[in-house]
This record gives structure tokens, C-alpha cells and sequence, in this order.
């Protein structure tokens, strides 16, 4: 059975004329007789008896009517629906992105989707950034946000920015007598340091980048969460160096946050997808406002 011949079917039930039914779907009387005959056929036997003066549905036809009529109204709705997911009308759209980013950045791209598509439902996952990873090479979500993984050949990247790292020390720290507006590593490898815990992208940013200097973290605490590390740093036990991202959570715990040089630390942050994957229309206008609001 095909749609047309059910909407066919329907329309002659309803009127009991050819010539009625053929206007309201829009089909020449020949071409509308084809159609019930071709279901007629499909189905095995009679649905209407005609005669030269009327049209009767068989007990057969009268069994298909309210068939034909929950189908039809369950294909128009269908039809519906997806028309308004392409037209951005209704539907939903998950993302995953690092707590320093989805506190901080992602609101002002959600605010301009929400404001060009308020019918779409969106839903924020802010989990560490192997979380993120995780989440979309699992297919859990479309889209994530995260810094550039090591390693994730399965995944595509598209950057949105490059983020300095800082450095967070405690309020009393000695490296901040003077106010210096800059610190470099030899003043930072001499203090106690406060690490994410392996496998961290920071974690393995930040030791890929000073073995390449020939130097070590001396990392007397590790921690799973930034907002765990920035509070330990308040309290005084080490330092650790951190996204700039992470720069105002910091600051709110207590820590005090001074650039890094010598060697700077540079972390890209851009958008996570699946390779080769295509992605819903909701999901893909959520990378373009992303990448229009946030690449700069």
C-alpha cells in the first residue's frame, strides 16, 4: 500500500463519487481509479463496488476505512514533524563541554541559538574534557567542546581559540611580592605543584610542553576536578597552572592568577565531531552559531 492509494480510498469512502474524490486529491478520474484498482490488487480482492449510478464500499473497504484513516493521520503528523526539525521548528540538540568553558563561554552561543531557534530543546552536559571526548566518539552526543585531544584520529576538530594558561598561586605566595605581571617556569618549578589527575588533557599538555624544555612538574597533589585544584591552591598547599578559561573560577576561590611565559602554554579549544558523521540539522546550526560567536 502506498500513501496515495490510501488517500485515494479514503476520499471515495468519504464522498462515494469518483468525481468528488478525484478534486480532493487532486487526481484526473482515471488516474484516481488506478490507484484504488492497484490497491485493490495489493491487498487481494474488492474494496468498492461501482456502478454506473453509485459506489459502495464492500465489508472489506468498510474494515479498512478506520485503518486507512489512523495511518494516514499518523504519516501527515510524521511528515509534519520532520518538516518543522528541517525548518529548526522544533526538535533537540545535546552538547558536552568542559565546566571552564560551559560556564563561561558556551552561554553567550547558546543565548544567539535559543534567540535564532527557540523552539529547539538544548541540553548541556559540562563534564571533564576526556568526558567530552568519551560522549561523542560513543555517539551519546553531536557536539562537544573540549581542548584538542591527543590521539582522536576518529574525531574532527574545528578550533574555535587558543587559550593561554596562567598561573594560580595562593594570595600569600613570595612569586607575587612586586606584582609581577608575568611568571615564568623557573619560579614555578621550584614550588610544590597541584595537578589534574593523568589522563587529564592539561595534565598531558602541560608535561608533553616542559619535556620538551628538558623539565618536570614537581606535582605533590593531584586532583579529577579544576575547581578542586583551585581551591587547594587558596588554601595555601602548591600552585598549578590552569586554561585562562578557568582564570574568574579561580579568582572566586581565592587564588590569584598571573600569566605564564617562558614557555608560554597554548591549549586550542574548538568543537568535537564524529568523523564522517552527519550531523541533524539542530546539531549543525549549533556548531555554526558556535564557531560565528566564539571564533575570534
Amino acid at each position: 500500500m502506498t500513501a496515495k492509494q490510501l488517500r485515494a480510498f479514503l476520499a471515495v469512502a468519504r464522498t462515494l463519487s469518483f468525481a468528488e474524490a478525484s478534486t480532493q486529491v487532486f487526481l484526473s478520474q482515471p488516474a484516481l481509479s488506478l490507484a484504488i484498482k492497484s490497491l485493490e490488487d495489493s491487498l487481494g480482492g474488492k474494496l468498492l463496488i461501482r456502478t454506473t449510478r453509485s459506489v459502495k464500499l464492500t465489508p472489506e473497504g468498510e474494515a479498512l476505512v478506520p485503518i486507512a484513516s489512523r495511518l494516514m493521520a499518523e504519516w501527515d503528523n510524521a511528515q509534519e514533524q520532520l518538516q518543522k526539525r528541517f525548518a529548526l521548528q522544533m526538535g533537540q540538540v545535546a552538547v558536552a563541554a568542559m565546566p571552564s568553558f560551559a560556564s563561561s563561554l558556551l552561554p553567550l552561543a547558546l543565548k544567539a541559538y535559543r534567540d535564532r531557534f527557540p523552539q529547539i530543546r538544548i541540553e548541556v552536559h559540562d563534564v571533564i574534557a576526556e568526558q567530552v571526548v568519551g560522549m561523542v566518539r560513543s555517539g551519546r552526543i553531536e557536539v562537544g567542546v573540549s581542548l584538542i585531544p591527543e590521539g582522536a584520529h576518529d574525531l574532527d576538530f574545528t578550533p574555535l581559540f587558543d587559550d593561554e594558561y596562567v598561573a594560580v598561586l595562593p594570595a600569600a605566595s613570595p612569586l607575587l611580592q612586586g606584582q609581577p605581571t608575568f611568571l615564568c617556569w623557573d619560579q614555578l618549578l621550584t614550588q610544590d605543584f597541584i595537578a589534574l589527575q593523568r589522563p587529564s588533557v592539561v595534565r598531558l599538555m602541560l608535561e608533553r610542553q616542559l619535556a620538551e624544555q628538558g623539565n618536570t612538574l614537581n606535582v605533590v597533589f593531584d586532583a579529577h576536578q579544576l575547581a578542586t585544584v583551585g581551591r587547594m591552591v587558596a588554601t595555601g598547599l602548591g600552585i598549578s597552572v590552569v586554561p585562562s578559561l578557568c582564570k574568574q573560577q579561580m579568582e572566586e576561590m581565592g587564588a590569584v592568577c598571573v600569566p605564564v611565559t617562558e614557555p608560554k602554554i597554548i591549549g586550542s579549544v574548538g568543537i568535537l565531531t564524529r568523523k564522517g558523521q552527519e550531523l541533524s540539522v539542530a546539531a549543525q546550526a549549533l556548531v555554526d552559531v558556535l564557531v560565528e560567536t566564539l571564533a575570534s
